[in-house]
């Protein structure tokens, strides 16, 4: 039974490190791409800051969608992944 146990605990540890392995490469590659994108942004125009206006051009109808929802989806409790507890409760 304990050799069970022992092979079960190596065979769950290795699933957790070959996620790891496969995950943070593509994290990697993304590295920075927000700071990138800022950066472009005020690069290409740079007095957006003082702009008093910054919603101009976008419709009524349109503004209302998008708050109602992001009221919606704020709301919402984020989705849990599943957890594996081997039949405890």
């Amino acid at each position: 039974m304990r050799n069970l146990l022992i092979l079960l605990a190596a065979v769950t540890l290795s699933a957790c490190a070959s996620l790891q392995v496969q995950t943070t490469p593509q994290w990697d590659s993304h590295f920075g791409a927000d700071v990138r994108a800022t950066l472009a942004q005020q690069i290409l125009y740079p007095a957006a800051g003082s702009n008093s206006d910054p919603a101009a051009g976008m419709d009524g109808r349109s503004a209302r969608a998008a708050y109602e929802r992001y009221l919606k989806n704020a709301g919402e409790p984020a989705a849990q992944a599943p957890v594996l507890n081997g039949g405890a409760k």
